[in-house]
């Protein structure tokens, strides 16, 4: 059951205990309370959308005032999420269904945040079907594409992304049938960053009208290795030398 309610007589094994196997988030509201009715459609959905990893116990104030008094509720509606018996997070009147979200994804991965954590194909696809404007599945399954060869599926999910690495994706199926490449992307391909970048820099000033989409490759690169990587922080020492 994803959404219970809750008593003064049941809190003890319904809350705090039952938190100790899935998290709890206690919806502490009254009948007479506008931003109460406001906020708990989101709460169940996104409650719902977890299908069992997390549920939402929902506590009358007015019926339970002494368990309201226990936790100095002084304002509803009150949110407070409970693991391992006790209070991790909490939150006081009402709050977006974006904000919401984020609140129960610090508890447990909403169904598309396992699914793009998965990374399988199958999974991705399923991720954009249920959300189709998560931006990270899109990516991710663009790369799978790219690697298996499918380009216009790639190119078709990855066009019109935002971020390095999808730019960085669009440019390398530009280019990627140009031989002056060859050797940088195959070095990429078998994961040698540090040796496909230090061919595409050698490559940059000669590029010509392919320069903004090497630069493209290069810094979605970069970006993968991180901006602590020794090698990523002299290798953008080198592009920007040789940009300007």
């Amino acid at each position: 059951m994803t959404v219970i309610d809750v008593t003064e007589a049941t809190f003890q094994q319904e809350v705090v205990e039952r938190s100790r196997q899935v998290p709890v988030v206690v919806d502490f509201w009254a009948e007479w309370c506008g931003p109460c009715r406001q906020l708990t459609p989101a709460l169940e959905a996104a409650a719902n959308r977890r299908d069992g990893s997390v549920v939402l116990a929902k506590v009358d104030t007015d019926a339970n005032q002494q368990l309201a008094a226990a936790f100095r509720i002084q304002g509803i509606p009150a949110v407070k999420a409970f693991k391992d018996g006790q209070i991790v997070d909490e939150f006081v009147g009402a709050k977006p269904p974006t904000e919401v979200e984020r609140f129960f994804d610090g508890l447990v991965p909403s169904e598309v945040d396992q699914l793009v954590a998965a990374g399988d194909e199958a999974s991705l696809r399923r991720a954009l079907e249920l959300e189709p404007a998560r931006t990270d599945a899109a990516a991710a399954l663009a790369q799978l594409l790219h690697a298996r060869g499918d380009r216009d599926g790639a190119l078709a999910l990855a066009e019109d992304l935002p971020g390095f690495q999808a730019e960085g994706l669009v440019s390398r199926i530009r280019l990627a049938d140009d031989d002056a490449y060859a050797d940088a992307f195959a070095a990429l391909d078998a994961g040698d960053a540090e040796r496909g970048v230090d061919l595409l820099l050698e490559l940059l000033a000669g590029a010509g009208d392919d320069q903004d989409d090497v630069r493209r490759i290069i810094v979605a690169v970069l970006d993968t290795l991180g901006v602590e990587h020794p090698f990523a922080r002299d290798a953008r020492r080198r592009l920007a030398t040789a940009l300007y």
